[in-house]
């Protein structure tokens, strides 16, 4: 029976390991992998966004990387909903659909599904990002949290695309998004969460070492191309993202390249301690400790367990 169809999902901070262990988990429990992170999905920035490389996928398929162009939006809706479509095909081929992923709102939307309708309305969206440009990021925030305070608390004034995205499903359909999502649909499948945690000190240590190999493995080269072909973060949310922008600060002038290694480790830092909040808030999920001296084998099975005892 469908409800009794089970799916894997691996979470937890950027840095974590959840690449590495979700191929190894694969291989365990013959599985396949949708990537549930906002940012893998887009061509031409694969060092910044940490896409696996081929040779690293171990010959495990990989669903949504490097599938967009940086000039298209996706919502987490749409990936929720294409999402579901791949899980079916992955059980229909008699093989395990297991999510990967540290962006909250697209797992979210995968394993709990949320509205998404045509509530979208491209002269509204032009009045508010000339309202953006006119009067800044912090006005439209307030405008929101006037509107919709729910919503409002769930992201932040920079996030300046989702703050626009409320406002224009507010503006288009009368009602506030925060309602909308609450509209759940039918899921097919239950999840089985597996969170990584890891001390701090051992994480910010990953994310520092991380920056690191990204830098020499010519994020700053990748960075240039885009900026050379007349891509900008400030104009397209695929750029909008820690790495990117930092760089670009870095192209532009604006800081020195020692500043700029040093911003991007801030930065992830503090996305990674995001990342944790909202992983936190969710009950649901069973929390795998990560430690140095535990082996990537010893924590593959670890996590096999516990989704085959739940």
């Amino acid at each position: 029976m469908a409800s009794k169809r089970k799916v894997l999902a691996i979470v937890g901070p950027t840095a974590s390991g959840k690449t590495k262990l979700a191929i190894e988990t694969a291989k365990i429990l013959n599985g396949e992998i949708i990537s549930a992170d906002s940012r893998q999905n887009y061509k031409h920035i694969p060092i910044a966004t940490a896409v696996p490389s081929v040779e690293e996928r171990q010959g495990i398929p990989h669903y949504f990387l490097q599938e967009l162009n940086l000039t298209e939006n996706f919502t987490a809706g749409e990936f929720g909903k294409a999402g579901r479509k791949i899980i079916d095909s992955i059980f229909e081929k008699g093989m395990l659909p297991l999510i990967c992923g540290g962006s909250g709102l697209y797992i979210r939307s995968l394993i709990d599904g949320f509205f998404e309708e045509e509530t979208r309305d491209e002269n509204v969206r032009k009045n508010l990002y000339h309202q953006l440009k006119e009067k800044g990021k912090d006005f439209i925030y307030n405008e929101l949290k006037e509107i919709d305070r729910i919503a409002a608390s769930t992201m932040l004034p920079e996030n300046t695309r989702r703050v626009i995205r409320a406002l224009e499903v507010y503006f288009t359909s009368g009602k506030k998004i925060s309602e909308l999502q609450q509209q759940k649909i039918e899921i097919s499948f239950r999840t089985v969460q597996v969170g990584l945690y890891l001390e701090r000190k051992f994480l910010y240590d990953r994310i520092n070492k991380r920056v690191d190999e990204m830098i020499e493995n010519g994020l700053v080269d990748e960075v240039e191309r885009l900026k050379s072909h007349g891509y900008d973060w400030r104009k397209y949310n695929s750029l909008n993202t820690v790495g990117i922008k930092e760089v670009f600060g870095y192209l532009e002038g604006d800081l020195e390249y020692k500043d700029m290694v040093e911003l991007i480790k801030q930065n992830t830092r503090r996305y990674a301690k995001r990342q944790m909040t909202w992983f936190k808030a969710d009950t649901r999920i069973l929390w795998l400790e990560v430690k140095e001296e535990k082996s990537l084998a010893e924590l593959a099975k670890e996590t096999a367990y516990l989704f085959r005892n739940n």
